[in-house]
Formats: C-alpha cells, structure tokens, sequence
C-alpha cells in the first residue's frame, strides 16, 4: 500500500507519479487508513499539480481492477459505451441515455455506466431509472438486459465498493469548492469493459488527456469530445448547437480537430433546444422524442450521437450517412417501443 504523505510531497514538488506508484495510492484511498484529512490531502496535491493522461489511465488501471465484475466478456467487444464527465454545469439534456437506445436498436450492444446527479438535477442513472430501469439489478439480470434489450445499464455504485471510502473525502473537497481525479475517472471505470467508447469531456482541456487514456487502457475504438458554447462555456457532448472538439484513440487515432453541425449536414441549432431540467422534465423531453416530437435541435443532437457511436462501434461506416437512419430510430418508433419493452423487462 502507498504511503499517502511521501506521495503527497511528491506532488508537491511537481513530480509526476509512477504506475506503480499510483496502484498503492488507490488501495490506500480504498482502505480503512489512512485518515480522511490524509486522502484530501494527497488528492488535493494531485489536482493542484494536474493530473497527466497516464496518471489518469494509471488511477482508471487500478480502480477497475478493484471493481465487481458483471461477467459480460461475450458481449464486450462488440458493445459501446455513451458516457460523459459531467461536470460542465451548461444543463444540458441527458443525451446519451437517448443515445443509448438509438444504437440498441440498430443492433450495437451499449453497456451504459453512470449515476444519479450530481452536478445536474437529473443524471443518466435518475432517467433510465423513471424509464422503468432496475438501478440494484442482479448481474445476471443485466445479462439478460444485454440478450433481450440490447443494452444494460450499470449503475456505478453498485459496481464499485472501493469508492465507499472515498465517497466522504470527495464531499468534504467538494464542499471547500476542490475537484479530484474522481471527477474524471468516471467515464473510464465501466465495469463491463466495452470495447467502443465515445466519452464526453467537461472541458477542452480533457478531451487530449481522455483520448491518450482510452488508448493508454488499451480500448479498441474511441473519440472524446466536448461541444464549445461560447468563451470559457462548454458541454460534455457532441451537439448540433456547437463547435465539437473531437480526438481519437485506438482504431481511430488519427482523428483529431473541430466538426462543426454544417460538416455533418446539420443545420445549427440553438443552445436552448438541448437544455434539460430536472427528473421529471427530462422524462417529458424523453416521452415526446420517442413519440416523434421534441425540440429539432436535441433530436438532431441524439442523431449525431447515435450515428457516431454506431461508427465508433464499427457497425457504419461513416457518421453522415447514418444520421438520418439514427433520427430515423429515434423519432420513428423504435425508441418508444424499446422504453415499453423496458418496462416490461424490469417489471415495471
């Protein structure tokens, strides 16, 4: 186990850490001891120095290795994941929860990992849960939700019970107004592994280090991303209402630079069709999608999504031609059929 304080000093001085290093540091954040005052502090000195894209893969290493296992290695490499940061406080809708059942029903596997809000009034985990989801469904159950529906979703609580130790020194940073790693960690712990990843980045500053993490990890086929608003405003997704920051990783390495709604085909939308609001406003927006209405903008932007993730995945072979069948899914149907079929699954 690492010794917290010597580490601590270490990154004071602006040394980076060591992989080595850094596995200690995270069996010593998940255990007993040190003391709470000591984990803030090493975690305070780490965000201070900034964290590097192998420390971040190093920190994502080990607290994977210290998750539960869903027992999904069949479906892995051929699933994505529709994930985000948070974090970027711009309100916007959960677009990647809409994503997720796009890409189920065009035939790609989508393990979804995520939570309950935390900097927004509705998290991923808050509307698939008032879409009849079982956020303390069984591993097999979830097998079973792979099988039958085409995705499962894995709330992140439940899957990682190192964070147990950890959760009260986030709140007490928190609450001095401090990020740690952990606000970024997120996306890259998704307990089944997926193969495909399109991750969402709070900030430009993250998308590089996301990208070279993702490849650091190993993943197969990736692309972070982050949607420009306007000057020192952004948001963690791809969005027919920005200029999007894009940078690839594994199969897609080589993509890096700006796509902007009209290179896509998109007309541009505004900023105000993609908000969101809270648990029961979400589900509203969410209702009317599957139902063929819903702002233009935010259909466009589950569109882009889909279409991006569907390529990601490797089942199209390019982004602009799958956006109308991914609008298609959304605005056609299919969506709507597959929230009652998700009813009917989880019994509810």
């Amino acid at each position: 186990m690492g010794d917290l304080q010597s580490l601590t000093i270490s990154l004071g001085a602006g040394r980076d850490l060591t992989a080595d290093e850094i596995s200690g540091a995270a069996d010593a954040l998940a255990s007993e001891q040190p003391s709470d005052d000591a984990k803030a502090g090493f975690l305070s000195a780490l965000a201070r120095k900034g964290e590097t894209s192998a420390e971040i893969a190093a920190f994502a290493g080990a607290f994977r290795a210290l998750a539960l296992d869903p027992g999904v290695a069949d479906w892995s490499s051929r699933a994505v994941d529709i994930v985000g940061t948070g974090g970027d406080h711009a309100g916007g809708f959960n677009v990647s929860s809409m994503v997720t059942l796009v890409v189920a029903c065009a035939g790609v596997p989508v393990m979804k990992h995520g939570n309950r809000g935390i900097t927004s009034k509705c998290g991923s985990a808050d509307l698939f849960a008032a879409m009849g989801v079982r956020l303390d469904a069984s591993p097999e159950k979830l097998r079973g939700a792979l099988a039958t529906l085409g995705y499962a979703f894995y709330f992140a609580p439940s899957w990682h019970p190192a964070f147990k130790r950890i959760a009260p020194v986030r709140k007490m940073l928190a609450a001095r107004g401090e990020r740690t790693v952990f606000n970024i960690l997120g996306p890259l712990l998704n307990p089944g592994r997926p193969a495909n990843v399109l991750l969402g980045a709070a900030s430009p500053a993250l998308v590089d280090k996301l990208a070279e993490a993702l490849d650091a990890l190993g993943t197969a086929s990736a692309l972070a991303v982050h949607g420009i608003i306007g000057p020192g405003r952004g948001i963690d997704e791809l969005t027919s209402a920005t200029v999007n920051m894009v940078r690839g990783a594994g199969r897609l390495r080589a993509i890096r630079g700006e796509w902007t709604p009209e290179s896509l085909g998109l007309a541009v939308s505004p900023f105000a069709d993609i908000v969101g609001g809270d648990i029961e406003a979400n589900l509203a927006l969410a209702t009317a999608l599957a139902a063929g209405g819903g702002p233009r903008g935010l259909a466009d932007t589950i569109a882009l999504n889909g279409a991006v993730a569907l390529w990601i995945a490797g089942a199209r072979p390019d982004v602009r031609g799958s956006i109308g069948e991914a609008r298609e899914i959304l605005l056609g149907g299919a969506v709507r059929r597959k929230i009652a079929d998700t009813r009917d699954f989880y019994g509810g």
